[in-house]
């Protein structure tokens, strides 16, 4: 939506009907007023048609219609007007986004959407950075870990990894105010590679993580019976009336039973697919149509969406912490969690594994950050927000912990109960009498043997402390695991109905941002520049739900494991690797930081400059390293089910799976060099565009921002210099002059 003083500067022109200064000055007064409101607060929304007040909107026409201005005036002008326009048309130096040349670029309008507040924003920011990770994966890995003094590693891999890369993903967005691929394009041609490598990645990981939310709407559905249909082995009634238990659920449990031969209809391997899965399938098409519909509007509608996806997994998690707390056996799970091992903190694979996990529940590099952020007001404090999205992060992790172990403890409690008296049991029968004696650990059962000089039968080993450790992680805690304790639960319906509906919630919203930073990416590519994005985004649904349905037969699941375990973690790493590498030793961090000051008001501190420039590749470089490392020595396995045995196996992944990884991880990555070579060739894959519009002197007079001189910190630790330049860093030349 053009601003008054545009249109005016295109009919003077012609015309020569107004001074030039007077042109710069109401053009400048109409900037202020789309950039701060009366109270000085962001101004939420006003970019977006959508949510523009019809009063304020009657308003701005009224304004606007006061200057005479000729219909044919405002028409597009052609080329040779844009030349003869030039000088008047570009925005001051300060106002422009230097190119990698150190040219300026032409200023755009930002008829960009926006949200509709503040409150709007973090909600969906928190929705998507909180995931399934958060609540399946963590427990399940603090545990592993050394219990409470993973957390020690934890809180240092958030501080020096995770808070920094999406302080610097948030900002990085606000500032250039387009997609993954148009803002690191604009960073550098050379570096467009890295927003179509994100954009990739985004895409592949849309695919399976959808499926979660597909299973989640099964179980739930499920939930709606009573009795819970995974609570009791099926049975097979013959004509006299008697019955026998399935035996492959027998030999397992009802909710094992359930999951992989109800819900997955599960194959014995991944080379044998057999029949197609008609029921998640359905489950599928319904949840990448509630995607669509959320999404269908842009932010307009997926931001109202996130009021209720981004906080009713708290009010859920509130309620299993007041029920957990209450169950007997609850202080045994959280003392098996947080009692710390010291000693795990000198395994490599602790520090790595936190890193990792701060790295994925984060979302970073996904692109979803930087399009969520590209619709914030300009001035918006991204800082403040990275910090408090980043803690929130990490809190719900911890809280979840205590919830999900609270349960656990109260299930393995019941499970060691049944373990002594199926124990018990079995000595009344095997001694025929009721006269025993209290039997022992397992661990004593041979001293007890041996003093009272009676030969024992094999019994059943009841540790309390061993089933605690077997918790699982992932589809194994959700489905199989949480659900047998659900099971235990009076109103278990009911328990079961607000799981699964948290689940979906917390799935729902991360899906939202992994699919917007595809979407935004397509369309400020303009790849397809006259289909609307509503329209875009049904397509992208349409095919996304075609392809997932690899996931919706009998070897589905062990296609999604190999999605899980290579489709997102190497290239996500090579991404962030790139981003920080991109901002830090091309863009240069001086820029950058004045970018953050004209925006926020303040510099980002010699901390923050030290993790993008040195700390940060530092630690997802050895990342990276460490996990293909340990992939060449170690070797992978995916988890099958063993129908006779009702158990879990482990087998290695055929050699067309090793190719389909190889795809995964290469379809995305090569992304970023081959970018750079095409450009290097003369090849332009990406089309230069202007830059957004951003008001730097209407943001400098408004944080009353002067001039930064060096210091000598930044002199010592990252080359900075008065001229512009940076030590280890591109020459991207000086930055424009200022205006006097």
């Amino acid at each position: 939506m053009a601003n008054a003083g545009h249109l005016v500067r295109r009919t003077s022109q012609r015309e020569m009907i107004v001074p030039q200064k007077s042109l710069d000055r109401l053009e400048m007064r109409d900037m202020r007023n789309r950039l701060v409101q009366e109270n000085g607060g962001p101004s939420y929304g006003t970019t977006n048609q959508a949510f523009e007040d019809p009063q304020k909107r009657q308003s701005v026409k009224k304004r606007t219609t006061s200057v005479t201005i000729p219909e044919e005036a405002i028409q597009s002008p052609t080329r040779s007007e844009k030349e003869e326009l030039g000088a008047l048309s570009s925005p001051p130096p300060g106002d422009a986004v230097p190119t990698a040349t150190g040219k300026p670029g032409e200023g755009a309008e930002d008829d960009r959407e926006s949200w509709d507040s503040k409150w709007q924003y973090l909600l969906a920011v928190i929705g998507y950075a909180v995931g399934l990770g958060s609540v399946w994966r963590f427990p399940y890995l603090c545990q592993k870990n050394g219990g409470g003094a993973f957390l020690f590693p934890y809180l240092i891999m958030l501080a020096v990894e995770g808070i920094p890369i999406f302080y610097l993903e948030l900002a990085v967005g606000q500032r250039l105010r387009k997609g993954a691929i148009g803002v690191w394009n604009q960073v550098s041609p050379y570096c467009g590679g890295i927003g179509v490598a994100s954009a990739f990645v985004s895409f592949n990981v849309a695919l399976y993580y959808n499926t979660i939310i597909a299973w989640c709407l099964y179980y739930l559905a499920g939930s709606f019976r009573s009795p819970l249909p995974w609570s009791d082995c099926p049975k097979k009634y013959y004509e006299n009336g008697s019955y026998t238990v399935v035996r492959e659920c027998a030999k397992s449990s009802p909710t094992e039973y359930f999951w992989y031969r109800e819900t997955l209809e599960i194959s014995p391997d991944i080379n044998h697919p057999e029949k197609f899965n008609w029921k998640i399938a359905i489950c599928l098409l319904i949840a990448w149509l509630l995607t669509y519909l959320c999404m269908a509007k842009g932010i307009a509608s997926s931001g109202k969406v996130v009021y209720v996806t981004a906080t009713f997994p708290y009010l859920v998690l509130v309620i299993f912490f007041v029920r957990g707390i209450t169950l007997r056996g609850m202080e045994d799970g959280l003392k098996h969690l947080f009692t710390p091992d010291w000693e795990k903190l000198l395994d490599p694979t602790v520090w790595l594994e936190a890193g990792t996990q701060i790295f994925f529940s984060l979302g970073l590099a996904f692109g979803g950050l930087i399009a969520f952020s590209s619709y914030n007001p300009v001035h918006n404090n991204c800082f403040r927000d990275a910090v408090v999205c980043g803690l929130i992060n990490c809190t719900t992790a911890i809280f979840a912990a205590v919830v999900v172990f609270s349960v656990l403890g109260f299930k393995a409690n019941i499970t060691f109960d049944e373990c002594t008296q199926e124990r018990e049991r079995i000595l009344i029968q095997y001694f025929n009498t009721t006269d025993i004696d209290p039997i022992p650990p397992g661990d004593l059962i041979s001293t007890y043997a041996g003093s009272t000089n009676i030969p024992m039968p094999e019994l059943p080993e009841c540790d309390l402390q061993k089933t605690l450790k077997n918790s699982a992680s992932g589809t194994g805690l959700a489905f199989i695991v949480f659900t047998e304790a659900i099971n235990q639960f009076p109103w278990a319906p009911l328990w079961s109905i607000l799981f699964f509906l948290m689940l979906f919630t917390l799935g729902i919203d991360s899906e939202f941002g992994t699919l917007e930073g595809v979407i935004t990416s397509i369309v400020d590519l303009k790849v397809f520049p006259n289909i609307r994005k509503e329209i875009l985004t049904g397509i992208c649904c349409g095919v996304c739900c075609v392809i997932s349905m690899v996931f919706a037969h009998g070897a589905g699941n062990y296609v999604f494991i190999l999605f899980d375990d290579f489709s997102g973690n190497i290239p996500l790493l090579i991404v962030a690797f790139f981003e920080c590498v991109s901002v830090s030793y091309i863009y240069g961090l001086r820029r950058f930081s004045d970018d953050i000051e004209l925006m926020t008001g303040g510099r980002p501190g010699p901390f923050w400059l030290l993790c993008w420039k040195y700390i940060s590749p530092t630690v997802m470089l050895t990342i990276l390293t460490s996990s293909i490392i340990k992939q060449v020595v170690n070797g992978s396995k995916y988890m099958a089910w063993d129908a006779t045995e009702g158990e879990v196996t482990f087998q290695s992944w055929p050699a067309w799976a090793w190719g389909l990884v190889a795809v995964l991880v290469l379809v995305s990555a090569l992304w970023i060099p081959g970018i750079a070579l095409t450009r290097l060739c003369g090849l332009h894959v990406i089309q230069d565009e202007e830059p957004a519009w951003f008001p730097a002197e209407e943001l400098r007079e408004y944080h009353t921002v002067v001039p930064h001189k060096v210091t000598n910190i930044e002199r010592k630790l990252f080359c900075m210099r008065e001229d512009g330049l940076e030590g280890l860093c591109c020459p991207v030349g000086a930055p424009p002059k200022e205006d006097v």
